[in-house]
């Protein structure tokens, strides 16, 4: 199926005229943790693939297993336990790969498939992330599997960039053969397959260089850089953050960084996102979004101390379900008002992001951005709060595609990355993305004119009339003990899978 839907959409680019000629670099992305099986002998047919045949046609029976797995699949609990006991527990992979165990993970989907059908194992010469797929389509070979998408596989080891041999003992058999050794992700595979110069007309000089996950492709396209985070309100909530030290923990996940060897990404999951902010909004807002925003302004910052965790699905970061109420004292309640009860949800949500964040290794620097994406991106009310929590400006982007996006600024990026050039330089004419708000400033505003003070790591404070600079500050004396109670109180919502109830 993926080796058509690149046929079609080939043949209706070379239908539309599109010149391939002058493509000079192509990269690309694939959906994380996915594989494909080749089987043994595939690898010459992809050599010698005939210019005169759709590529479908021609690696119809190459693979030892016809339907990939991918991330959605959930089936390998018990592989996953025995690779978190084969290595000294789940802490212990996590410090070694970025992750605790996941069922959707590579290394355990190859562990379930080598366990349930050996002798498939056996047939199979070379397992590709989907990623390395795609790369090894155009390539006409086996593209090796890049740093930050094998990150995600709970196989490599982050900090050393190579195969752990502990894990791949613990998953198959002869498995580092099969995987090849993993390259850094701006590597330059090779020259695009003859099979693509012929039926297409790209250039014999264009260059492959490595693809990469989708979601580390997007940190590409959205530009990250040291110190920013993005996070897409969406349906859920997720969390890109660039790390230079990480502390893998048993939630969230490390992966080495795409765009720079020497640095490495996070990702953090949140379930109740959007829809649980769309239940306060209709509970407590009549349905308006409008209400929802005079609501929230209406309270302080802090929201005089009552905090709550709303969870309507059980929630993956953390382990927890179900609504808790504490009011200043620490004092279960079961309600709020209504203004308060949006406070409570949009200032819990925020918070906890910082509080995983900074788990994994996270740091609000000066020079720190937050990118926001998503619905309620468009709420400059919710931002503001989130501006707050984090002590940082907040920007707002058109990510659409953003994946796509990060792999043409990634292919770009390849042609030049040995010779030190970063991918910052590469993208630095690209549009850039747009301030939204700031912390909130602790200063009487109606006695002072203000001018702001952009610099090129972005806003920085407020030059004042009498000209003396006023440096960007927000509630840290509010927030951080805030936070440390949050995180406290977190820890009494956490479900019990012992007990089948609610930690008290």
């Amino acid at each position: 199926m993926w080796v058509k839907a690149l046929d079609m959409i080939l043949e209706k680019m070379k239908s539309s005229g599109f010149n391939f000629s002058q493509v000079r670099a192509l990269s690309g992305a694939g959906q994380q943790h996915g594989s494909v099986y080749w089987k043994k002998g595939s690898a010459d047919v992809l050599k010698n693939a005939s210019c005169e045949l759709p590529l479908h046609q021609t690696l119809k029976d190459c693979f030892s297993i016809s339907d990939s797995p991918i991330w959605m699949d959930s089936s390998t609990a018990s592989q996953c336990s025995s690779l978190e006991k084969a290595v000294g527990g789940a802490q212990h992979l996590a410090n070694i790969t970025g992750s605790r165990a996941y069922e959707r993970f590579t290394g355990n989907q190859i562990a379930k498939i080598y366990s349930q059908n050996p002798e498939v194992y056996m047939q199979t010469e070379r397992i590709s992330l989907v990623s390395s797929f795609a790369a090894s389509l155009f390539l006409g070979a086996y593209a090796a599997i890049d740093y930050s998408d094998g990150s995600g596989m709970n196989l490599l080891k982050i900090r050393e960039k190579e195969w752990s041999k502990s894990c791949l003992d613990a998953c198959a058999p002869g498995l580092a053969e099969k995987l090849g050794c993993p390259v850094p992700s701006h590597s330059v595979l090779g020259p695009i397959s003859p099979y693509y110069i012929k039926r297409y007309g790209f250039s014999p000089d264009c260059k492959i260089v490595a693809f990469t996950g989708d979601n580390p492709a997007s940190l590409a396209g959205m530009r990250l850089q040291e110190g920013d985070i993005t996070i897409s309100l969406g349906t859920s909530d997720t969390l890109f953050l660039w790390i230079q030290e990480p502390t893998p923990a048993l939630e969230g996940h490390i992966l080495c960084n795409p765009v720079e060897s020497q640095a490495y990404m996070a990702l953090l999951c949140f379930k109740n996102g959007s829809l649980m902010r769309e239940r306060i909004r209709d509970d407590c807002a009549s349905g308006s979004w409008d209400e929802f925003s005079k609501a929230l302004t209406s309270t302080v910052a802090g929201n005089n101390g009552n905090l709550g965790f709303y969870f309507d699905v059980m929630e993956i970061t953390p382990e927890a379900v179900g609504i808790h109420r504490f009011n200043r004292d620490n004092q279960k309640v079961s309600d709020f008002p209504k203004e308060v009860e949006i406070r409570a949800l949009i200032e819990g949500q925020f918070m906890a992001k910082r509080i995983h964040a900074e788990k994994l290794g996270y740091r609000v620097m000066p020079q720190t951005r937050i990118l926001a994406t998503g619905g309620a991106s468009h709420n400059k009310k919710i931002l503001q709060v989130l501006s707050d929590v984090f002590n940082a400006p907040v920007y707002t982007m058109d990510t659409a595609n953003s994946a796509c996006l990060g792999s043409a600024y990634r292919a770009i990026h390849g042609l030049v990355a040995e010779t030190g050039v970063s991918l910052a330089d590469v993208v630095k004419l690209a549009p850039e993305s747009r301030l939204a708000v700031t912390p909130t400033v602790g200063a009487e505003e109606d006695c002072i004119s203000l001018s702001i003070q952009f610099c090129s790591v972005g806003f920085r404070g407020f030059h004042l009339n009498d000209g003396s600079f006023y440096k960007l500050q927000s509630h840290p004396e509010l927030y951080r003990p805030l936070l440390k109670r949050y995180a406290e109180l977190e820890q009494k919502v956490i479900y019990n899978p012992t007990s089948s109830c609610l930690a008290k």
